[in-house]
């Protein structure tokens, strides 16, 4: 069974998963608090994230994958970056796995500079991961580069605007202006529907998302681009 924006309904995501706790979609914690700095922000929400993760554990990720599967149809040769989850990240290896099934190329983020876009090599499910940047995995530098139609886009919270809070290092907003200076593109954000909030405090160096993928389904932004 469906919720109406497409994902997962209740009795579905408790019957996928049935070790642990019982937990609804839809479950959502408290507010963050208001007047915040972008760095307060960050370590509230960082902190909500954690409790979101803890609370759905493993279960997450075959149901974001069954979200995105009803979400979005992609052309066959559309290259997908994704990440290596760590530290709550909402757990989308299940994810990637599928759409290398599918026979999609994908490949993860590699920083090469503090103040530059990321870069894009290849990987595959069962390839090595070789710690890289502040211990993040990545693939190695033999990998070849690729460069991405989609890109899963990890964060600490979004907003219905499609602004995301993400780490404080601009990583993502570089690239994200690249790769649409580039061409085609759809960033899709990657989140537990807890880490929603009112506003995010946003500048005109702000990358806003296309859409945001959640246990609930799938909320757009208006963007229109590869996905």
């Amino acid at each position: 069974m469906r919720t109406a924006n497409g994902g997962v309904a209740p009795s579905t995501f408790s019957s996928v998963n049935a070790s642990g706790p019982v937990v609804r979609s839809g479950e959502r914690l408290s507010g963050l608090p208001e007047n915040l700095s972008k760095q307060e922000m960050r370590s509230a929400a960082r902190a909500r994230r954690q409790d979101a993760c803890d609370l759905f554990g493993a279960r997450i990720g075959p149901v974001l994958t069954a979200n995105f599967m009803a979400a979005f149809s992609l052309p066959p040769a559309a290259v997908i970056a994704g990440y290596s989850p760590m530290k709550g990240e909402a757990d989308i290896m299940p994810l990637l796995t599928a759409l290398a099934q599918r026979g999609h190329r994908l490949c993860l983020p590699v920083v090469t500079g503090k103040m530059e876009p990321l870069a894009f090599r290849a990987w595959k499910p069962g390839d090595s991961l070789p710690p890289g940047y502040q211990g993040i995995p990545e693939p190695p530098p033999a990998s070849e580069r690729l460069r991405p139609d989609v890109v899963l886009v990890p964060l600490l919270a979004y907003d219905p605007s499609g602004h995301r809070l993400g780490y404080g290092g601009g990583f993502y907003d570089r690239t994200l202006a690249a790769l649409r200076a580039d061409g085609s593109l759809s960033a899709i954000g990657i989140a537990f529907s807890a880490q929603e909030v009112d506003r995010i405090p946003g500048t005109d160096h702000d990358q806003r998302l296309d859409a945001v993928l959640t246990e609930l389904g799938v909320v757009r932004f208006g963007r229109r681009g590869v996905a």
